[in-house]
Parts: structure tokens; sequence; C-alpha cells
């Protein structure tokens, strides 16, 4: 008769380093990313197709993300704001937010002033 495989049970994290942050990130839609976003978001697409940056460097590719071009970082009339948004394809939105929140190390998350955009 099979034998049922053990189920994986990480152990908790022992170092500083990968312990859990004190206070936990909030949701997305505690963060402004609810319902009403989804819809500015699906608005803002459609009346912005290409991506802005593969735009600026001759190519075309379809925008799937709006970006906050200065980081809002929580401030909700800069996250309204339909100036300080961009329209950006998947790959470039990731690099963009790699480089603004110091990569997989995030080493420069929380720090203020928020980053410009290199594009």
């Amino acid at each position: 008769m099979p034998v049922r495989p053990l189920t994986h049970k990480p152990h908790k994290p022992t170092t500083a380093r990968h312990s859990a942050p004190a206070q936990e990130r909030k949701t997305s839609t505690q963060r402004g990313y609810g319902y009403k976003w989804q819809q500015a978001r699906a608005g803002y697409l459609a009346k912005h197709p290409l991506c802005v940056n593969c735009s600026d460097n001759n190519r075309v590719a379809a925008a799937t993300d709006v970006d906050h071009i200065k980081p809002h970082r929580g401030d909700m009339q800069l996250f309204w704001d339909r100036s300080n948004w961009q329209g950006l394809c998947h790959p470039c939105h990731s690099a963009k937010t790699a480089r603004e929140d110091g990569g997989f190390g995030n080493q420069n998350r929380g720090k203020k002033g928020g980053g410009g955009s290199d594009f």
C-alpha cells in the first residue's frame, strides 16, 4: 500500500535577518489598490495602451501596469494624481520597482523622498 508523503513544514526563522518585520505590510486594498483603483487603472490603460519606457526606446509593447512615476509612499493625494501615472509593460515596471525599492534585498525600502524614474 502506498504511503502518503510527509508535508514540508519549514522551520521558523532563527536569525534577525530572516525574522518577520515588526510591522506587517498592509493588504493591497488597505494600501489603496481596491475596486476603485482597478476601475481607474483599466480606464487609464484603455487611453494609454503602450509602455512609455519601451516607446522611448523605439520598441512597441502593451502597457499592463499603471506605475506611479514618483512613489506615493502612502500619500493618497499623490496616489490618485493622474499626472503621476504612466503605463508600463510588466518587465519595465518590475525593473523600475526593483531599482527604486532596492531590488530583492529591498535595501532602500522605507527611505523617504522617493526615487525618480530613469525612464
